[in-house]
């Protein structure tokens, strides 16, 4: 078999799976390598949250163009992939919280975006039975919302091998460099590649496939844990979002009601570990039944964890390295599936085109980490 192609992406999550398919669509074969299943990695694990309120203009136009493109997936893709516009709703329990977000939306209006500061009242028909102690408010987005994450990578994968090819269970374990030009890669059990251009998209493994290279890349697995419980009676419809020390977030899945949610542990976990602690389920029930009371008596009936990709301040790398024809896109630090359709088509871009239509020079390999995102 001709194992020569265009590029070769090595991840198989959203990331690698929308940077595959956008250069499928300019024309190049493309061979998406994966040592497990698609989606095996952070992507199979998230809870499929897609948001636009971020602090930054690019963060924001990012999001933006990424919700747009989950809105005509279904069509494009040729397949459901469960995309629901529920929003998000940030609560402010403190006048600092409410400042920065009316602080934000300013400039996330100025941007385009549909979003607004609600008051209690407003918030209590959002979220009937909600509780408003201490609640002063929060940052509604009615645009964001949910979609499924193994639906829309297997759709992005079944584009790209109409092309190309689409490898599981195959680990890259080699990449071949010659006169400072990538020329293949090597898989554990022997096989090469040829490819040109070799992207790596493998997520919290990206430094670990880097330094295949010679690289150090600023990349790093943390560990985060959720749930999911029994199904039940639909009652409200966006990603809640609690920003408090002892904060968390969760929603409701369209289907069966069941809620799906998380938080960020402080301090963070770093690693790769994907057990499940009984000090997360009891911790995050406590969470959720703080906010909406009536769930405490809710059962979990799944609890799991997986990694974020980590960067120094919060933002992606996506950026070429010294080694001609070799990528970097990754580092989505929790956010790689909300916004991976935009980033796989800047990417696809930039290979191609070697420049992007808008600036991404936030997210360059070689820059000022020391900057950090205000509302994570």
């Amino acid at each position: 078999m001709n194992n020569t192609a265009d590029a070769i992406v090595i991840g198989g999550g959203i990331i690698g799976a929308a940077t595959g398919y956008y250069l499928t669509e300019k024309g190049l074969t493309v061979y998406l390598i994966e040592k497990d299943y698609l989606t095996a990695g952070s992507t199979g694990r998230c809870i499929g949250g897609i948001r636009q309120q971020f602090s930054t203009e690019l963060s924001i136009k990012i999001a933006m163009e990424s919700a747009k493109k989950f809105a005509t997936m279904k069509e494009e893709l040729g397949q459901d992939v469960e995309f629901h516009r529920g929003g998000y709703l940030f609560l402010a329990h403190s006048e600092e919280k409410k400042k920065t977000y009316l602080q934000l939306i300013e400039l996330q209006q100025r941007m385009g975006l549909d979003v607004r500061f609600v008051g209690v009242d407003d918030i209590q028909e959002i979220v009937p039975g909600i509780n408003t102690e201490g609640l002063l408010g929060g940052a509604h987005c009615t645009s964001d919302g949910q979609a499924n994450p193994f639906l829309i990578v297997h759709g992005y994968a079944k584009a790209i091998e109409k092309k190309g090819r689409v490898v599981t269970y195959k680990e890259v374990t080699k990449i071949n460099v010659n006169a400072d030009k990538v020329i293949s890669v090597g898989t554990a059990d022997g096989e090469t590649y040829y490819a040109p251009i070799i992207i790596n998209a493998a997520g919290p493994f990206i430094r670990n496939v880097s330094e295949l290279v010679g690289l150090d890349i600023p990349i790093f697995p943390e560990r985060h844990e959720a749930l999911i419980t029994e199904p039940m009676e639909r009652f409200f419809d966006p990603m809640i979002v609690d920003y408090r020390e002892d904060g968390c977030y969760f929603n409701q899945k369209i289907g069966k009601g069941s809620i799906i949610g998380c938080y960020t542990p402080i301090p963070n976990v770093p690693g790769l570990d994907a057990g499940a602690s009984f000090e997360f389920a009891k911790e995050m029930g406590r969470r959720m039944a703080r906010l909406i009371p009536k769930l405490s008596t809710t059962k979990i009936i799944r609890q799991w964890s997986g990694s974020y990709e980590m960067t120094p301040d919060g933002s992606p790398i996506l950026d070429k390295t010294d080694i001609e024809g070799f990528w970097i896109v990754g580092g989505m630090c929790g956010h790689g599936f909300m916004l991976g359709p935009e980033i796989g088509w800047l990417a696809a871009e930039y290979v191609v085109e070697g420049k992007t239509p808008y600036d991404i020079s936030e997210f360059a390999l070689k820059r000022d980490f020391s900057r950090r995102e205000v509302m994570k």
